[in-house]
């Protein structure tokens, strides 16, 4: 959905970074200053109301810390890092943001699908569900945050 076809759903996008109710951790911010146009670039314009650093004092990150040593530790043999780089499994990055959705009572808003009865594989949203944080896909946050094509 590129924002010259769309520009209205960006716009509120936008205006939703730039208030600041939005939580990454710098992991997922490297990888999102990838994104290209208004999006993108209010991304890296807004890094310091989206990252939340370790040892900044404005939030509570010991408890992040401790939910990422926890989630790393309950679900280490699905952890791409640690399985050998298996592919269609969580990683560390995916690991510290479901961890500091966790830490901070906010939903994790992702695209993946989950790992239907998998006994191997572990995605974003089987995480979510099995540590109680709330996933929601894209259309999902955009039907929570009321934001409508006009």
């Amino acid at each position: 959905m590129p924002d010259d076809i769309f520009p209205s759903l960006w716009k509120k996008v936008v205006t939703i970074i730039e208030s600041g109710r939005v939580a990454i951790t710098t992991e997922i911010y490297d990888e999102m200053v990838n994104i290209r146009g208004m999006v993108g670039d209010c991304i890296i314009r807004n890094k310091q109301l989206m990252v939340l650093e370790v040892a900044d004092n404005a939030w509570n990150w010991p408890t992040y810390i401790e939910c990422v040593q926890k989630l790393t530790q309950t679900h280490k043999m699905f952890i791409s890092e640690f399985t050998g780089g298996a592919k269609s499994t969580v990683g560390l990055n995916d690991i510290s943001i479901i961890a500091l959705a966790k830490a901070l009572n906010l939903p994790v808003v992702s695209e993946e699908s989950p790992a239907t009865n998998s006994l191997k594989k572990r995605r974003i949203p089987d995480v979510c569900r099995l540590e109680q944080v709330e996933h929601l896909t894209f259309i999902e946050f955009l039907r929570r945050e009321n934001i409508r094509f006009e």
